[in-house]
């Protein structure tokens, strides 16, 4: 058994084991969906839907091209889905599959752009994403289809990397509450991202759920870098 910031990973010959909770998985993420995902998911859509459209006319006044961007990213069951963002670099710049990570100071992002990622606030649009279904509140976050850490594929530095898939792709999750972020530039940072995610599914709860909620608002919202 190894240690996520507190959370305990079982392993089983290197790899994530089924803990015996994980039967009632399902079940437990259904409820997950009825209680926090729909309920939170449309409030906040209709709560911030000021917000949401002055972001999106500022984007439309300050660059060419669209507010919203669509990317397809890795989501439940290893299943395609497309991801909404907020557009935060010039349009000729989008990179569509994902594969070219934004870095600190990176010329492509555009000065509104860097403002929405530096509060996160780029990522609302997945709020639509959760209220279909794509995604949920919390979870692993999603992934492009052959994501690159230190110059190697994700499944290839981590052999378990499919785990992360048993649960919907969220909007935060463990790795990100902890301040594991960003592009990759080691393999270590991606095996650590990783795990955090492993460690999530085996350990889930509402509770949990409610916590990385919290350390998310304070860490990504208020002390965010935008990489």
């Amino acid at each position: 058994m190894a240690w996520q910031s507190g959370l305990p990973l079982w392993l089983s010959g290197g790899t994530p084991s089924v803990r015996p909770a994980g039967r009632w998985l399902g079940l437990q993420l259904r409820l997950k969906r009825l209680l926090i995902d729909i309920p939170l998911s449309a409030m906040s859509l209709i709560v911030l839907s000021p917000l949401l459209i002055g972001l999106a006319v500022a984007i439309r006044l300050t660059s060419k091209g669209p507010a919203l961007f669509r990317q397809p990213r890795v989501g439940l069951g290893g299943s395609d889905f497309m991801m909404l963002k907020f557009r935060t670099m010039r349009i000729e710049a989008c990179d569509a599959t994902g594969l070219a990570q934004v870095v600190a100071d990176d010329d492509r992002v555009t000065p509104v752009g860097r403002f929405l990622r530096a509060t996160s606030l780029d990522e609302l649009p997945q709020l639509w994403n959760v209220l279909v279904g794509d995604m949920a509140i919390v979870g692993p976050r999603p992934m492009v289809r052959g994501q690159r850490a230190a110059g190697v594929e994700y499944r290839e530095a981590v052999p378990y990397y499919d785990y992360r898939h048993r649960v919907r792709p969220g909007l935060s999750g463990w790795a990100q509450a902890n301040g594991l972020r960003g592009p990759t530039t080691e393999i270590k940072s991606a095996k650590d991202r990783i795990d955090h995610d492993c460690a999530y599914v085996q350990n889930f709860s509402l509770a949990l759920d409610v916590r990385i909620i919290i350390q998310t608002i304070a860490r990504e919202f208020l002390t965010g870098s935008g990489v």
